[in-house]
């Protein structure tokens, strides 16, 4: 079963991706510098792979959404901004699939790439982090999950408690 909103679902893997990329980079470059086969690099870029892959999903569907939680904003703006925000870190993604994948090469411009791979893999959990930080406040701030609420819950109170008269209150 697919859940309903997709988007905020699919939203994790990119960010777990993002998270994991710099560090498994990292653990790459250092065992290559002990002589492991260049081959091992194919991981960081597989990894750079899904987190685009992951993007696209979780970027398609929170465009398919949109229309649905623009209704219940006072604002565009907070939207618009989660948006613009994500835009920039696909662009960064493909960036680092781009150099990631340089970096299957030998010599010093596979070398400098895995560590330019490395160097923009972790200024994008930055950019995700942007991403994730203006999600958060149209959800929790601007209360975009009223798309898909039915109601509001209703409140329960404490049963009254009885005063030492015996009144309740």
């Amino acid at each position: 079963m697919i859940p309903h909103p997709l988007h905020p679902a699919v939203v994790h893997f990119p960010i777990v991706l993002m998270l994991f990329l710099p560090v498994l980079a990292a653990v790459v470059i250092w065992r290559l510098h002990d002589g492991a086969p260049r081959r091992l690099w194919g991981y960081v870029v597989l990894t750079a792979i899904l987190l685009v892959v992951s993007g696209v999903v979780a970027k398609e569907a929170g465009e398919d959404q949109a229309d649905r939680v623009e209704r219940v904003l006072a604002s565009d703006q907070p939207l618009e901004a989660h948006e613009e925000a994500a835009d920039v870190f696909m662009a960064g993604a493909w960036v680092v699939l781009g150099v990631s994948l340089v970096g299957l090469a030998g010599g010093l411009t596979g070398k400098s790439a895995r560590l330019g791979t490395l160097a923009v893999s972790a200024v994008l959990v930055w950019l995700g982090w942007r991403v994730g930080d203006r999600g958060g406040k149209l959800v929790y701030e601007y209360g975009a999950a009223n798309a898909y609420v039915q109601s509001a819950p209703t409140m329960r109170t404490a049963p009254a408690t009885p005063t030492e008269e015996g009144d309740e209150r």
